[in-house]
Parts: C-alpha cells; sequence; structure tokens
C-alpha cells in the first residue's frame, strides 16, 4: 500500500501534481470499465445512435460519455458482468435504421423499439443474439424480407414483427426457433402461405399472420400446436378447408380466421373439442351448413 504524506498548502506545484494525479486515477478508472466487452455494448450502442436520424423527445440525450451506458435511458446491464442485458425504446417518435452493430450486444435478453418509425432492413446481424428472448420490432416500417439468421436466436420465445412493409414468405428458419410460443407477423406483405414446417414449432401459444396476402391453405401440421391459445389468421386469402387437427387444440381461446376463401362446415362436436374456445372469428368465408347448436354453451 502506497500512502501518501499531506500536501503543503505553500507548495503549488506539489498541489498541481496531487490535481493531475487524481484526475489520472479517474479516467483511468472510467476507462477501465470500458474494457473488453464493455467496450463492445458501449461501441454497438452508439452506433445504434448515430443510425437514428429524429429524436423528438430527446430520449437519446443520455447516451453519451458523462453516464456509463447501463445507466443510459432505456437500457439495462447485468450485476455480475455489466454487459447490456435489455434494451427499450418503445413509443418514442424514433427514426432512421436499425445499425447492425446491434449484433454485438452479445450479452442482449430483451430488445423492443415497438412503436417507432424505423425503416430500411432488419438487420440479420440479429441472429448473432444467442441469449435473444424477446425482440419486438412492431409498429415501424421496416422493409424487405423476415432475416433468415434469426434461426440462431435459439433462445428467442416471443417475436413481434408485425405493423411493417414485409415481403417474401416465412423463412424455413423460423422452425429452428423451438422455444418460440409467440410469434405476430400480421399487417405486413407476407406472401407463400402458412408454412407446414412451422408445425415443428410445439411451444406455439400465440400465432397471428392476419391480413398478409399469404394464400394457400390451413397445414395440417398446425395440429402439432398443443399449447396454442390464440390462432389470428383473418384477411389472408386462405382457401380449401380448415384441418380437423386444428379441432384438436383444446387450449384454444381465440380462434380468428374471417375474409378468407375456407369451405367446408364446422363439425358438429366442435364445442366439445375447443371447451376453452372464447372468441370465434369465421365471418366472410364459404363455409356452408347448418349453425351448429354447440355455439350457444
Amino acid at each position: 500500500m502506497i500512502s501518501m504524506q499531506p500536501i503543503p498548502s505553500s507548495s503549488p506545484s506539489n498541489f498541481l501534481f496531487y490535481v493531475v494525479l487524481v484526475i489520472f486515477l479517474t479516467s483511468t478508472s472510467i476507462s477501465s470499465s470500458y474494457d473488453g466487452g464493455n467496450e463492445t455494448d458501449h461501441h454497438a450502442l452508439l452506433k445504434i445512435k448515430s443510425m437514428i436520424t429524429r429524436d423528438p423527445y430527446g430520449a437519446l440525450t443520455s447516451w453519451n460519455t458523462s453516464l456509463h451506458f447501463c445507466d443510459w435511458y432505456g437500457v439495462k446491464c447485468g450485476k455480475r458482468h455489466r454487459r447490456v442485458t435489455f434494451v427499450a425504446l418503445q413509443s418514442l417518435g424514433l427514426e432512421g435504421s436499425l445499425s447492425p452493430h446491434v449484433g454485438n450486444l452479445s450479452f442482449l435478453r430483451e430488445f423492443s423499439l415497438f412503436n417507432n418509425s424505423f425503416q430500411g432492413a432488419i438487420p440479420h446481424e440479429l441472429g448473432n443474439l444467442n441469449r435473444l428472448t424477446i425482440l419486438y420490432l412492431e409498429y415501424n416500417k421496416f422493409e424487405g424480407v423476415i432475416p433468415t439468421n434469426l434461426s440462431g436466436c435459439l433462445n428467442l420465445q416471443m417475436l413481434d414483427l408485425s405493423k411493417n412493409k414485409l415481403v417474401g414468405s416465412i423463412p424455413k428458419e423460423i422452425s429452428f426457433l423451438s422455444k418460440l410460443s409467440f410469434l405476430s407477423l400480421g399487417d405486413n406483405k407476407l406472401t407463400g402461405g402458412i408454412p407446414t414446417f412451422l408445425g415443428n414449432i410445439t411451444s406455439m401459444e400465440t400465432f397471428g399472420v392476419a391480413r398478409n396476402p399469404l394464400g394457400g391453405i390451413i397445414p395440417d401440421t398446425l395440429g402439432n400446436w398443443k399449447k396454442l391459445v390464440e390462432f389470428a389468421s383473418g384477411n389472408c386469402t386462405l382457401s380449401g378447408t380448415i384441418p380437423h387437427s386444428v379441432y384438436n387444440l383444446s387450449l384454444l381461446a381465440i380462434f380468428g380466421l374471417s375474409y378468407n376463401q375456407l369451405t367446408g362446415s364446422l363439425p358438429r362436436g366442435l364445442g366439445a373439442m375447443l371447451s376453452h374456445l372464447e372468441i370465434l372469428q369465421f365471418s366472410h368465408n364459404q363455409l356452408t351448413g347448418p349453425l351448429p347448436s354447440w355455439i350457444s354453451n
């Protein structure tokens, strides 16, 4: 241990040395907090800020060097490693594009840009975030296709890309997300139907693709979703009959298929099969047959 002797007040040079020493030690302490992975997170956040062109409420004014990045608005860090685990910038009127450097936030678990005006492509670097459990990008202006690299987010449980301008089909790589329980892709411009491979995601609880020009039929494999509670696929130009396997999803509470081109009739025992049913939306289709008596139950 180095003991420091009192500085005589009559020695200006010694006093100046002491002040410089304090400043040096303070700056060294601050800079050391950004060493290694911390510096990576710090740099990534600054890159994200640099591609935001409009911040009408000044939400990102705290994103500067006078504060540790763990104290920036909308950012949270883990207590142990002081790495960024949470970024939520919701309903702030932000405009711009999302920097690919978001993929460098390797400890990130929750990321939300809900209800802003981000545009451009969703960066495929998001697939580097293998700890990510929640990704909310809905109510923006993202364009292009759903990145296939999202399959790298192996712990992803909730994915919401609705209310954007996405095109193309639902990529097969989405089926690799074995922990996914919430998938919302509604109000985009997706085509290519509801893929059969989605049935491989047996953890699915909420599925929404309403108001997309998907076309095609409802695949029989969706009957594998034994935990499904909500199915929202209205206004998707779906055709064909409703597969009987879907009627076996006993936990289903919300069943929405309005404004499609579905044919066939409802099974007589549907009320017993879907005992948890609360909302049934089948209007504006081409269904035939009598109104089932179970509807009164």
